[in-house]
């Protein structure tokens, strides 16, 4: 069976890639897992020239290729509004893959993720619709959209999927929608990053903090409580990592409220950059306000054995709330300082939290995720691959 995947994810030319193509994030690492359930996998991506990127991971996988497209231009209204010349400028590609797709994954939210979507039902291709944002919580018109679309198709050979999770399933209006997790890490890597952590000799803590670096992340709050989270451990130590288009604003509240000397801007690093930040950690810190879906670093850093400390949104009560950390109702610096003291201040609880942390995260590998996708799948649509390759993958010898 030949998959064709509509996706957003911006994309570019790399020599040193197998497809010719590379990204950055967990898409890599899902596409690649995602190509061994299938005879080819096609990714329709916007792709740029070749530059030198932080964090680039290679798209590859078992007959996994590209058909790139160009990248949409503007933002907000103008994307909006110029989507129309690029719709025109590259229907050529996107027609000719639709046509030869034997299934469509689409994933959403994005743009291109719903035109492949409306294409493929149009075209009455299978159809696996993935939603990556946050599905409890639209907010605007498009996510209203998305979430109609869903629980109004999702049956028969439309495969509907919320990334998320709860005791509570995910439509009450449409059965055959289901919960997804989403997660960027191995068997081997969770084996790997497995460790017990203990707060005896935590004198001098170091805390973390990996995102996108807007506001509504939380790291503005994290850096005003480590005044208070100073008082009692002088030597604390604040990690950063990540991009984006409030790190100037963060350099300036950290300059105001005197800690520049304790924290580390990073910047972007790859997955192994992160893992490495994380392992050598000791609590990690994410008082979130965003809309998220399912934030696969909160998952990397439980899977380190850190406890967390975040907030009631989407996912993260499901997977906090087995106790691997706190969750706050409010996102304040003194919310979070007095959280992060109470944790490193009792070290049976610390202990604790990290066995359940570690605990929590192994439920969540790669492999599982892929082999949930595909039960999904072969339910409605019957075997993916040649016998051939699904023997061969079963033996291990692939």
């Amino acid at each position: 069976m030949r998959l064709v995947v509509f996706s957003h994810k911006p994309c570019w030319s790399s020599a040193d890639s197998p497809s010719g193509y590379a990204t950055d994030g967990g898409f890599p690492f899902q596409m690649r897992a995602l190509s061994e359930l299938f005879d080819s996998t096609i990714l329709v991506v916007p792709c740029s020239e070749p530059v030198s990127r932080a964090g680039e991971i290679p798209l590859e996988g078992h007959e996994l290729s590209v058909a790139p497209l160009s990248l949409p231009t503007g933002r907000g209204l103008a994307r909006k509004l110029g989507l129309g010349f690029w719709l025109l400028r590259n229907s050529p590609t996107i027609l000719r893959e639709l046509i030869k797709a034997d299934a469509v994954h689409a994933a959403i939210p994005g743009d291109i993720g719903t035109i492949g979507m409306l294409l493929a039902f149009l075209l009455r291709k299978r159809l696996f619709v993935r939603h990556c944002g946050n599905w409890l919580k639209p907010v605007t018109r498009a996510e209203h959209f998305w979430k109609w679309f869903m629980e109004m198709f999702a049956g028969g050979r439309q495969v509907m999927l919320a990334t998320g999770g709860s005791s509570e399933p995910p439509s009450r209006r449409n059965t055959t929608l289901h919960w997804i997790f989403s997660t960027s890490l191995s068997e081997d890597e969770l084996r790997a990053c497995h460790g017990v952590r203990e707060a005896e000799s935590l004198s001098n803590p170091k805390l973390i903090i990996v995102c996108r670096q807007d506001r509504e992340k939380g790291t503005g709050v994290v850096i005003e409580s480590l005044p208070v989270i100073l008082n009692t451990y002088p030597e604390a130590k604040l990690d950063i990592v990540g991009d984006g288009d409030a790190l100037d604003e963060f350099r300036s509240i950290a300059k105001s409220v005197g800690v520049s000397e304790r924290i580390i801007f990073h910047g972007k690093l790859d997955h192994a950059g992160v893992v490495n930040l994380l392992k050598k950690a000791d609590l990690f810190c994410y008082p979130t306000r965003a809309s998220e879906g399912f934030p696969k670093v909160v998952l990397e850093a439980l899977a380190c054995g850190l406890p967390v400390v975040s907030t009631r949104v989407s996912v993260l009560p499901e997977l906090i709330g087995a106790g691997g950390g706190v969750l706050l109702d409010e996102a304040t610096p003194v919310t979070v300082a007095n959280a992060v003291l109470g944790i490193l201040g009792n070290s049976e609880r610390y202990r604790k939290m990290s066995v359940l942390a570690s605990e929590t995260a192994s439920h969540y590998s790669l492999e599982r995720w892929r082999d949930t996708i595909a039960e999904r799948l072969r339910s409605a649509w019957g075997e993916l691959a040649r016998k051939e390759w699904e023997l061969l993958r079963a033996d291990g010898r692939s």
